[in-house]
């Protein structure tokens, strides 16, 4: 097995930071490629498909692709690690077909918020549970102080788009926009967020036991892709077809951007633990998104001083969450 290093924190969170830049990215394309075919799941179906064929060849292009590649079902079959953890990637296609059918539905606002609550949440869990290769880790008054603040944070980063949301509802709040029509398309994105935590433990295990993270995210493209296909196989079936794919190249770069964030995930746990490598890829999400609305603004895009500050203290509670803490101090 080859050895999978441990990153410093300042050199780990600033990758995790990274990662995350490519989340909005892939969010962005996505949503306008479900907007285009008319189908959130044929627009998922792409973006895995995609990053499926760009895993494989990678995989057989690089050395360290085609030694993890050989170690992975001889790890399956002498259960290296729970069997499960080879369906990762369906927690991956969830939450491309939840990005792909809510935003239009939520907005990029409560869709946001509504992920990042669900993984800051479980971050915590899975880190207090030591599913990940990281072990487990006390959940501090530090900690939780951190994910609470990174929440507000987020919101306020938000807020300016909040005012876009519910414009159709009722005055009862019963309208096709209000509160009460939200409340089932919200736990989707929640449930995908809470459940990414879980996905970065699986991952980062499987990446110690095949020696990179090439190998783990290619199961989990795999994994996604066949969830995925047989989804859009039953819609076609019920519900015909969408529209054609468009001709733009440009619709299909998803799938790389899910390489790119899956793959440092994978890669981070090991050594930062599963809450603050998404906390790091939270902090990139939101720094991602400013910078396509200032560079790249969509219709609606709105860059408000809340957008920037709440951008800033996000960043804060991230630093808050990582600081080293006196032993037993806050401890829970």
């Amino acid at each position: 097995m080859t050895h999978v290093p441990r990153l410093p924190l300042l050199a780990g969170l600033p990758l995790a930071v990274g990662a995350g830049l490519a989340i909005p990215v892939q969010g962005r394309i996505n949503g306008a490629l479900g907007a285009r075919l008319n189908d959130g799941i044929a627009a998922a179906v792409v973006s895995f498909s995609t990053g499926l064929v760009l895993m494989v060849l990678i995989s057989l292009s690089l050395p360290a692709g085609r030694a993890g590649l050989a170690r992975i079902v001889p790890a399956v079959r002498s259960r290296a690690f729970p069997r499960v953890y080879v369906m990762a990637g369906g927690i991956g296609a969830l939450f491309v077909f939840a990005q792909s059918f809510t935003v239009g539905l939520l907005g990029v606002a409560l869709f946001t918020v509504a992920t990042v609550t669900g993984q800051t949440v479980s971050g915590l869990l899975v880190d207090r549970l030591g599913i990940g290769p990281a072990g487990r880790k006390s959940v501090t008054g530090i900690r939780v102080i951190g994910c609470v603040l990174t929440i507000g944070a987020v919101a306020w980063a938000v807020s300016p788009r909040f005012a876009g949301t519910g414009a159709s509802a009722a005055p009862d709040g019963s309208g096709p926009g209000g509160p009460a029509a939200l409340i089932l398309p919200l736990l989707l994105p929640v449930l995908a967020g809470f459940l990414m935590s879980f996905q970065q433990a699986m991952n980062g295990t499987a990446t110690v036991t095949y020696g990179t993270p090439i190998a783990a995210t290619l199961v989990n493209f795999v994994a996604g892709s066949v969830v995925l296909w047989i989804a859009w196989a039953l819609k076609l079936a019920w519900l015909g077809a969408g529209n054609p794919l468009p001709a733009d190249w440009w619709y299909y770069l998803g799938g790389p951007m899910g390489c790119v964030f899956i793959a440092l995930g994978a890669l981070l746990v090991r050594s930062l633990g599963v809450l603050v490598t998404g906390l790091g890829m939270i902090a990139g999400q939101l720094l991602g998104s400013l910078g396509l609305d200032l560079l790249l603004p969509a219709p609606g895009s709105i860059v408000a001083p809340a957008t920037v500050l709440g951008t800033l203290l996000t960043l804060a509670a991230i630093i808050l969450a990582t600081l080293p803490w006196p032993r037993g101090a806050f401890r829970r």
